[in-house]
């Protein structure tokens, strides 16, 4: 931790103009900076601001530290995604106080990592997540049972999790600004009006939400081989189909809500010989930053020089996560232009759209 950016508007991600903002501190975010938004215009809005550079290994090994430190204590967590987790703790006040149990692990965790921890303790995850919001940067806040409209009632309708860059204007449109507003609405306006999103808006509005906390354990990984019908050498084929294959399964990361920390390369030579070998890396659903990680493998993998019968690669380590790029890296096109293409493809399938190392050679 850096003490001398204590109280400054902090910028953190790319140094270029055409870069995007990765995270910023309270201090720069009251000049209406936000994550996502173009280097050059948050630079604009805050020229004072001091620009950090994003560490994803670090990122990455403190979000480890402080799941490590939460599963030692609590026996049912989710990790939401790498700086979020949600804890049941359901039946804990036959053994401690929940609220109580809840401050001490927050104050264990700053006192062992040094972050700013803030968290929301309620009766169900929507609310959690909103207090947690509310208590931020470094806080605690909890809502009693049966108190949960009313303390989301004054609260801006963009605190509620679902409502976003379309659904907010259409909202704004309507008059509505504030949640109270929603939840004087009748649901079967909010169904009218947004289908099944509406309802779920309105479900959350009123501090209704019944899912479960699910430790994230129904995947652990995810893969693709290819077997050519032809032995081959060729590094252009080769590169291509590995390529190929990491952009299909980022796109499968993207659009279930995942990251991967880990990647692993497959050989299997004419003779049968298979060779594997993996790396870890931040956290990330990029294709771009993933295959770089794999064509590293390759080079080092590939040194017998003999035909290739197969050759896969494999993502591991998967949690739930919402980075569908590399913010510290990719510039805004990159990012709008991985959108896009998300877009068509779960709309028409996968091979709708193809970058242009997937197409084959004529």
């Amino acid at each position: 931790m850096n003490s001398d950016l204590i109280g400054k508007p902090v910028l953190i991600g790319g140094s270029s103009d055409r870069g995007v903002v990765a995270s910023c501190s309270y201090e720069a975010r009251k000049y209406g900076i936000h994550s996502a938004m173009p280097m050059r215009l948050a630079r604009q809005l805050c020229p004072e601001a001091v620009l950090v550079r994003g560490d994803h290994d670090l990122y990455s090994k403190y979000s480890d530290i402080v799941t490590e430190i939460i599963e030692d204590k609590i026996p049912v967590v989710e990790k939401a995604s790498i700086d979020e987790h949600y804890l049941d703790m359901t039946g804990m006040d036959r053994f401690f106080g929940s609220w109580q149990l809840t401050q001490e692990l927050r104050k264990t965790i700053i006192k062992e990592t040094g972050l700013p921890i803030s968290f929301g303790f309620s009766k169900n995850k929507t609310v959690s997540k909103i207090a947690t919001g509310e208590a931020k940067p470094c806080g605690e806040r909890k809502i009693d049972e049966g108190t949960e409209r009313n303390f989301l009632a004054p609260l801006s309708i963009r605190k509620i999790p679902g409502i976003g860059e379309k659904t907010y204007p259409l909202l704004r449109n309507m008059g509505i600004s504030q949640i109270l507003t929603l939840q004087q609405m009748d649901v079967i306006t909010m169904r009218k009006v947004l289908g099944e999103n509406g309802v779920s808006i309105w479900n959350k509005a009123n501090g209704i939400d019944n899912n479960a906390v699910i430790p994230f354990s129904q995947q652990k990984s995810m893969s693709k081989e290819t077997t050519f019908e032809q032995d081959t050498i060729d590094m252009d084929i080769l590169r291509r189909t590995m390529l190929s294959m990491v952009d299909e399964l980022a796109f499968d990361l993207r659009r279930d809500g995942r990251l991967t920390s880990c990647v692993t390369v497959k050989l299997r030579y004419s003779n049968f010989d298979t060779h594997t070998m993996q790396t870890k890396l931040p956290f990330t659903s990029s294709e771009r930053v993933i295959s770089e990680k794999v064509m590293q493998l390759f080079e080092k993998l590939y040194s017998r020089r003999m035909l290739i019968r197969l050759i896969g690669v494999k993502f591991s380590n998967l949690i739930a996560g919402g980075y569908q790029a590399d913010l510290f890296n990719d510039t805004l096109e990159d990012i709008r232009l991985s959108e896009a293409m998300d877009r068509i493809r779960i709309r028409y399938g996968h091979d709708s759209v193809l970058r242009g190392f997937a197409l084959p050679n004529l």
